[in-house]
């Protein structure tokens, strides 16, 4: 596997080729659950959470159980020798020796690339900071890929916070791989990092920055929600400013195709009306399982040579 006993830092390690094989990979698993199920069997995975998870720790943590491994590690950095100043590198080196693979999730910019440096085993970034959250978009492609059955010929819409939307930075570089058009619809204090913009223009990939949400909506094949983030801002004035920037209500959805899908990385705030989620438009719970199927791709890639 091209992905053996490697680390997984950026959505920027991958291709539209590596895209494609994973999605693959992700539905050949899932077609073949019983024969995969002992897959990863004499396997541990450490998961080591210092930043409060839901859906990414416990599909990690599912998707490796379901393959036949173990997993050890913790939930919070309250629940380790972090509280007692231990630095995330003796963190890393210590762990690196009861595990075969890590995945961490850290609150700072930065931090997956630091474990890599003092890890002797795979390291698996499942966010750091407002950077970036690969394994993420990499479902999220798997998602839009088995909703619409392409990821190519789609206006996709990036809505919210995508300053400090990590989830958003990952998937827009995914995308940029394919022949999509990007809309960047964000108030103008949340736009998106100009580090990401400046990488796809590198690809002449094609996107629109706009303020305008009702009025691009209508253009969207994918709705791509995100809540904005309060644990991000350092003056709770600025959040006060954005927080209700757009939600997306019965009204709004008058104005969506009628076979566009919305998605949301989750959780949500008061982003997408709970009325929507019996609209057949809305896949952001089904989205969730997608990370399970993709997770189980990824971990397989990296600590087997083959997998047939």
């Amino acid at each position: 596997m091209e992905f053996y006993n490697q680390d997984i830092i950026s959505a920027k390690q991958f291709d539209r080729e590596k895209v494609e094989k994973f999605i693959k990979l992700a539905k050949k698993i899932e077609a073949n659950k019983e024969k995969y199920s002992t897959l990863l069997k004499g396997k541990v995975m450490a998961a080591l959470f210092f930043e409060p998870s839901t859906r990414t720790r416990l599909s990690f943590e599912s998707a490796f159980s379901y393959l036949g491994g173990k997993v050890i590690g913790f939930s919070s950095a309250g629940s380790s020798s972090v509280k007692k100043g231990e630095t995330l590198a003796d963190t890393i080196r210590t762990v690196a020796n009861y595990a075969d693979i890590i995945v961490i999730r850290h609150s700072k910019e930065g931090a997956a690339k630091l474990a890599q440096q003092f890890s002797d085993v795979p390291i698996i970034n499942a966010g750091n900071g407002s950077q970036e959250h690969p394994t993420q978009g990499l479902l999220d492609c798997l998602a839009i890929h088995d909703l619409k059955g392409t990821l190519d010929g789609l206006n996709v819409g990036l809505i919210g916070d995508l300053k400090y939307g990590r989830t958003v930075h990952s998937l827009a570089h995914l995308l940029s791989n394919f022949n999509s058009n990007l809309y960047f619809i964000s108030p103008d204090l949340l736009q998106m990092q100009y580090r990401v913009k400046d990488s796809l223009r590198l690809k002449n990939n094609n996107f629109k920055e706009t303020t305008q949400f009702k009025e691009t909506l209508p253009l969207l094949d994918v709705i791509y929600m995100t809540r904005i983030q309060k644990e991000r801002f350092g003056d709770l004035e600025e959040y006060d400013k954005v927080k209700n920037a757009f939600i997306l209500t019965p009204k709004e959805m008058k104005l969506v195709k009628d076979d566009a899908i919305i998605l949301h990385p989750l959780p949500r705030v008061n982003e997408i009306s709970p009325e929507i989620d019996s609209d057949p438009r809305a896949k952001y719970f089904e989205q969730t399982y997608h990370g399970l199927m993709m997770r189980k791709a990824l971990l397989a890639s990296i600590l087997l040579k083959e997998i047939e």
